[in-house]
C-alpha cells in the first residue's frame, strides 16, 4: 500500500475510535465514519467487507496489539508475584490514561460478541495474547504463592477491578478533582494482591 493510502487508513481508524469513544459502538456507521474521515464509503469498503470486518480488524490491529505491548513493558514472568502485578497495573493505567479511545473499544469487546468473533476470524486461541501473564499466574499457583483457581478467575480477580477504576478515572475527568491517581491505583493493587495470595 502506498504511503498516502496508509495515512488515509490510519485516519479512518483514528476517527472510528473517536466515534466509538464519544458516541458508542452502536452509533458507528460506515457512512458516518466516511464523512468524519473525509473519504467516500467506497474507500472503506475497498479494504473492509463490512462494518463487522472493519471492527474486528480495528480491535485486533489497533487495540489488542498495542495494549498487549504496553501492558507487558518491562514485565517478566519470573518476577516476584507482588512486583509483577504492580508492574502490570501501572503499565495498564499509564497506557489507558493516554488511550481513552482504545479503552472504549476494549470495553465494548468485553461485553459484545466482537471479541470472540475477532479471535475466531484470526484463529487466535485463548492465551495467545498476554501469554507471559498466563505463565506468570501458573508458576505462582505451582509454587504455592497464590490460590489455585481457574485462569479466567485469576484474570477477573486481578484485572477487572483495574478496568473498573479506569472507568472511574475517565468519569472523573469531567469533575473538579481526579480521585483515581497513580497512588490510588497502587493502593488498590495492594488490596487485590493480598486477596489472592495464599495464606
Amino acid at each position: 500500500m502506498r504511503p498516502k493510502n496508509l495515512e488515509k487508513e490510519d485516519a479512518i481508524k483514528a476517527v472510528a475510535l473517536q466515534i466509538i469513544s464519544d458516541e458508542g459502538l452502536e452509533n458507528l456507521s460506515m457512512q458516518k465514519l466516511a464523512k468524519a474521515a473525509n473519504v467516500s464509503p467506497r474507500t472503506i469498503y475497498i479494504k473492509y467487507e463490512s462494518k463487522e470486518d472493519f471492527l474486528i480488524k480495528l480491535f485486533i490491529d489497533e487495540v489488542l496489539g498495542s495494549y498487549e505491548k504496553a501492558v507487558l513493558e518491562n514485565f517478566t514472568e519470573e518476577m516476584n508475584f507482588s512486583e509483577g502485578v504492580r508492574k502490570l497495573w501501572l503499565n495498564t493505567f499509564r497506557y489507558l490514561v493516554n488511550n481513552r479511545h482504545s479503552f472504549a473499544l476494549l470495553q465494548y469487546g468485553k461485553s459484545s460478541p466482537l471479541l470472540n468473533k475477532a479471535f475466531q476470524k484470526s484463529n487466535i486461541k485463548q492465551g495467545q495474547f498476554f501469554a507471559p501473564i498466563h505463565k506468570f499466574l501458573k508458576t505462582n499457583v505451582a509454587t504455592g504463592v497464590i490460590r489455585d483457581l481457574p485462569g479466567d478467575v485469576h484474570r477477573a480477580l486481578l484485572f477487572s477491578p483495574l478496568l473498573d477504576l479506569m472507568n472511574e478515572y475517565f468519569d472523573y475527568l469531567e469533575r473538579p478533582e481526579q480521585i483515581i491517581t497513580e497512588a490510588m491505583i497502587l493502593e488498590c493493587c495492594e488490596m487485590v494482591i493480598k486477596g489472592i495470595l495464599k495464606d
